[in-house]
Order: structure tokens, then sequence, then C-alpha cells
């Protein structure tokens, strides 16, 4: 049996989102021979299951999402102190901020490896100019410190590489999983009317709504404006479309401001923060992905995977998923008029919706969420035996694939009771 192998991940909040879920799971199904722990800002809706999880946890209260000198320098010196005093064996970070502070604090306390996945880059053409350059400025100083990448899209990937935050031979591609047999039993188990009309009834909307939904915080990345500007369109020509969003965040009040004059009154459902999404999303008639920018929008293969049809932005990581007119409706961020028409054509031509889903199913193969872990454990394994080069980069580099090194790891669950362990 190989020697305990210390994995420590980092990321800045535990919202309800795809980075942040992926990450807990990965944490809490690492098997043997790692011994997994996480450490996060505090606040976030899913702290509760990690401890439910028994995922060896600890907070840093000057990590947040907020760009703020002050508590960014005291959140890396307590990363720090953290990594000197707990010594992983790998320090695997995620998200901008804490990707950031948490591969400089890794090698401050001389952490022997360091892993970062991309979940889409914080430096995007929605940024001013010199944020821009700034934040990625900050990305290339990371990328030296960091021995492999994993990017969730193969966007993000080939963008890394144009940038030169890597090479080929430093990322691997290592999709954002689903949980897909939540999502599929959610539109085939229950029956098609249970699964339309149990969140209609929630709502005290009549049967035969039209449900046009998204699922996102809310918070500029996703652009939940543009959601409410697109229901607007579709809600004139459309009688009885009405509109939900499954999220919550900063942009809330804005939401519910613009909405109230554009006079959606009862047409638009803000549902907060919600566990039951798989429900949520068998209800939808068609999903609305709105975002500026993404890794790999992991709600995309949750809608094929129940069924929905899909109107997306065509960002980063949706490329990987969607194709226009073969397997859902994209078009640009921002592109009011073109995703109000795409809806109301999915809305209204349930036979070309139907056929965009079907076709769509061929990749949800790629989004198993237990193989994401597999292909994980496979990388820390590589990392562990090949050791660094004098660049920085590992030695005996895997392929570029998910597959990158064959290798055995235990698939054993954290359960709650079980013993936490280490703190990091």
């Amino acid at each position: 049996m190989p020697r305990t192998i210390r994995v420590c991940h980092v990321i800045t909040l535990l919202e309800l989102g795809g980075a942040q879920e992926n990450t807990l799971y990965t944490v809490s199904h690492l098997g043997e021979p790692f011994r997994p722990s996480l450490v996060c800002g505090p606040g976030g809706i899913l702290d509760d299951d990690a401890r439910r999880l028994g995922v060896p946890l600890q907070f840093v209260p000057s990590l947040t999402r907020r760009v703020r000198p002050d508590r960014d320098l005291a959140a890396l010196l307590a990363l720090a102190r953290i990594f000197r005093r707990e010594r992983p064996d790998i320090v695997h970070t995620h998200s901008s901020k804490a990707g950031i502070l948490g591969r400089l604090a890794a090698r401050l306390a001389a952490v022997p490896r360091v892993v970062h996945t991309i979940h889409g880059y914080g430096f995007n053409a929605s940024r001013a100019w010199l944020q821009y350059r700034t934040f990625l400025a900050l990305e290339r100083l990371a990328a030296r410190l960091t021995d492999r990448f994993i990017a969730v899209s193969r966007a993000n990937l080939e963008e890394g590489v144009a940038l030169g935050l890597f090479t080929r031979a430093r990322v691997s591609l290592i999709r954002s999983g689903v949980a897909l047999r939540e999502f599929e039993s959610a539109s085939h188990d229950t029956g098609l009317e249970a699964r339309r009309n149990g969140l209609r009834r929630e709502l005290g909307l009549p049967e035969n709504a039209l449900l046009v939904g998204m699922v996102a915080c809310l918070k500029p990345q996703k652009s939940p404006l543009t959601f409410v500007e697109v229901a607007a369109r579709v809600a004139r020509d459309v009688p009885d479309a009405t509109f939900v969003v499954a999220g919550d965040g900063e942009l809330r009040a804005a939401v519910e401001r613009r909405a109230g004059e554009l006079h959606l009154g009862g047409r638009l459902h803000l549902l907060g923060w919600r566990r039951d999404v798989p429900k949520v999303m068998a209800a939808l008639d068609v999903l609305l992905h709105t975002s500026l920018w993404e890794g790999l929008p992991r709600v995309l293969p949750e809608a094929i995977a129940t069924g929905v049809p899909i109107v997306a932005t065509s960002v980063d990581g949706t490329s990987d998923i969607l194709k226009d007119g073969r397997t859902g409706i994209v078009r640009a961020p921002g592109d009011v008029e073109g995703l109000a028409a795409g809806v109301k054509r999915l809305l209204l031509d349930r036979g070309f919706a139907r056929s965009l889903t079907e076709q769509a199913r061929s990749v949800l193969g790629e989004f198993d969420i237990d193989e994401m872990v597999r292909a994980q454990e496979r990388l820390y394994l590589s990392l562990i035996e090949g050791g660094r080069g004098e660049s920085g980069a590992p030695r005996q580099t895997p392929p570029n694939n998910n597959d990158a090194r064959s290798g055995t790891a235990g698939g054993r669950s954290f359960t709650a009771g079980e013993p936490a362990g280490a703190t990091c």
C-alpha cells in the first residue's frame, strides 16, 4: 500500500455552483491512499454539507471574493501558515482568488506539488483594460508556481496555451462532472406529468404554463439581467410563458428592480437557493443560460441529462457541449434579441426542441462525476511518482487527456461520523 498522500483543496467560498459542488464531491470521494482536506472562506451555502460529509474543513476569514489588498495579504499569510503546519503533499487550488493566493502560499510554505483547476479565467473581455492586464499578470505569476493544470473545457485549455500560462505538457483536460443519474431519474422515473407539474403547483401556475428557467448564482458573470431582458421579450409573444430563476446573490435586487420596470409582474419567479435542482430542471420547457464567461457550465449537461432543450451564450466551455442548431441554440453574450428568438422557437416548435435534446445526449459520457474523481487521483499519483523538473513542471508527464496515467486508488466515500483527520 502506498504511503498516505495529503491533498489540500483551496477554494474561495463554498457557494452553490459547479466548481464548488465538484470540489466538495472530489474531497469527499477521494479514495486510498489520499487524505483530503479543504480550506475556504466562511459563510458558504455548502459549509454544512462539508461538515455532514466529514470533510476535514478549515476556514480562513480573510479569504473573500472581493479584491481587498489588506484582507488578501492576510489570507495569503493565513494559508501559508496552514500549509506549513499541516504539510500537505499536494495543494490543489480552484477559482481565481483562491487560485492565486493558494498557489503563492503553497510556494511560500514549500509545498512539494501544486495543482490548479481552471474553472474559467478571472480575466476576460468583460473586464476593463487595466483590470484585464492586472489579473492576467497575476495569473502568469501564479502559473510559474504551478506544477500541473487541469482545464474543465477545451476552450480554457487552448486559451491558456495561447497566453503562455502553460504548455500542453503541463495541462490535463478533466471535465466538470455531473451526478447524471439524479437528473436522468428526475425526468424519467417520476413520469412526465409529475415532473412538469410539481414546480407549477408550488408556484400556483396552471399546468399548461411554459417554464423558461435559469439555474445560476445572481452575480455579474452569469448576467442575470440579460435573462430578465430576454424574459420580457418572450413574454410579449408567448402568453403562456413564465420565467424562473433558481439561485441567489448580489444582483438579486437589481433583477427585481429591472423585472418591475419591464412589467413582468407574476411572470418572473425568483426561487432563491434550491437544493432540489433536478426537480427544478425537470419542470422546465427551456433552460436559458446567459453567462458572459465560463469554465465549463455544468448546468448544461444537467439539462441535457434531464431532457431539457437549451439556449445559451457562446462562451468558453459552452462550445465543448453545444453546437448551434444541432444540440442547442447558441448566441453571442448579450444578444438579447437572438436569445429571445431562440427561446421562442423552442417553446413553439416542440419537435425541433426534442430533436436538439436527443442529439445532445451524445456528449453525456464525458461528464460522469466519479470518473472526474478517478482522473484526478491518477493525476495526483503521477505527480507524486514523477517528481518535478528544474522548471517546476513534473517529470514523466502524463498525456493531455482524462486518462492521464494508469494507477489505482480506491473509491471510499466519507460519511458523517468518520474521523476528520488532519485539517489540511
